[in-house]
Order: structure tokens, then C-alpha cells, then sequence
């Protein structure tokens, strides 16, 4: 089986039941924090979008890298798909992030460093999109969109680490800043791992199928030049 048929025939089948076995763990599996409430689902919808979203940026600078190495158009319709759906996950860190912190905090932001941070990410990516929108198909523009995808990449160790070194409010996930377990039941666990895993298919999925409508969208803008 060519990898073209499993994103097209079976991907769909695989992504669709994990997010229905991701709702299911969330809402069913995870047992309800005793001090937050029901809001705190929210949780694993925040954190799985959050590590999409650096997967996302990783696959732009990865493919960005073989793009400027190697100079074939498929790293870079792969890099200009995984920064869109990247930043799709993004935007969903930022809008789910002040519903959980309306009710956590008292306020929708506050200018913690992860938070800070992760605006700044997400910033460089939508410029990265609007160079990509405006500035057209010229080799030129797409080898500083290249460099710009790199570059943004540098910040996620950043984000990553910044809960521990630097002082703010966001909560870690995994481990506190002391070093402990940040989710000790074992269900909270299974909700997250599984939600985190499901968005990863829908992630692959949906990059699958922005570089296959690139790729179209390239051979028609081709046949048009040769027509004309």
C-alpha cells in the first residue's frame, strides 16, 4: 500500500474515531478536579493544542531546512501546510487558555511569560502566512518564508522551559517546578496521552490534504502559464 492511500483512504478512519475516543476519555475517563470543576477539561484540549501546534512549527522548520537545502517544491508545500495548520492549533491555545484562565485566575491574560511567549510564536507564523499570501510565488519570497519558519522554531525550547525558570503563574503539566508528578491520577493521564495522540492524526491529516490542494493549485497555475 503506497503511503498516498493510507492519508487518503484510511487516515480519515483512523482520525475521526480517535477524536470521538478522545472526547470520550475527557469527559468520561478523567475524574473531575476536586478545586477547579468541570472547567479544568478544558485542560486537555489546551495542552494536546499546544504540543500540535510545536509539532506543526517543527515540521515548518524541518521542511524549510530541505527546502533551502535541496530546492524541491514539495518541502516547501509542506512547510506552508504545516504553518497553517500549526497556527490553527495555535489559535486554539489562545482561545482556550483565557476561557480556563477566566475562571482559574479571574481575568481572561495576564502577561505570564508562557502566555507571552506563545502569542510571540503564533505572531511569527501568521507573518510567515501573510508573506506567503502576499508576497506571492516568487523563489525569493519563498526562501525568506523558509528562513522566518526556522527562525520562529527557536522559541518553543523557550515556552517549553519558561514555566520553570522564569517566574509567572502558568501551572507545568507534567512535572511542577519542584520536580513532582503535575497529574497524578492515572485517568487524567489516559485523557490527555489520547487527546494529544488523536489531535496528532487530525494534524497529519489535515496537512495531507493542504499539500495535495497545493500541489493542484501549482499544476493549474502552470497549465495556465503554458495556455497563455
Amino acid at each position: 500500500m503506497r503511503a498516498r492511500d493510507f492519508f487518503d483512504r484510511w487516515l480519515p478512519w483512523i482520525a475521526g474515531p480517535a477524536m470521538l475516543i478522545a472526547l470520550y476519555c475527557i469527559f468520561l475517563v478523567a475524574p473531575t478536579e476536586k478545586d477547579q470543576g468541570v472547567i479544568q477539561r478544558i485542560f486537555y484540549v489546551h495542552v494536546s493544542s499546544a504540543w500540535t501546534a510545536f509539532i506543526g512549527f517543527g515540521t515548518v522548520a524541518m521542511s524549510s531546512a530541505l527546502f533551502l537545502w535541496s530546492g524541491h517544491d514539495r518541502y516547501d508545500r509542506v512547510a506552508h501546510a504545516a504553518a497553517e495548520i500549526g497556527v490553527l492549533f495555535c489559535t486554539f491555545v489562545l482561545l482556550t487558555g483565557p476561557i480556563w484562565a477566566r475562571h482559574i485566575w479571574g481575568t481572561w491574560w495576564q502577561w505570564d511569560p508562557r502566555l507571552t511567549q506563545t502569542l510571540i510564536l503564533w505572531t511569527l507564523y501568521v507573518s510567515y502566512l501573510m508573506l506567503r499570501a502576499f508576497g506571492g510565488n516568487d523563489d525569493l519570497v519563498r526562501r525568506w518564508a523558509a528562513v522566518l519558519g526556522i527562525f520562529g522554531v527557536l522559541g518553543i525550547p523557550i515556552i517549553i522551559r519558561s514555566v520553570r525558570i522564569l517566574p509567572g503563574i502558568h501551572p507545568a503539566v507534567l512535572m511542577t517546578r519542584e520536580g513532582d508528578t503535575g497529574l497524578v491520577d492515572p485517568g487524567m493521564r489516559l485523557a490527555l496521552y489520547v487527546t494529544a495522540v488523536a489531535f496528532l492524526f487530525v494534524f497529519v491529516w489535515l496537512v495531507h490534504l493542504r499539500t495535495r490542494l497545493q500541489r493542484l493549485a501549482d499544476t493549474m497555475a502552470l497549465m495556465h502559464a503554458e495556455q497563455g
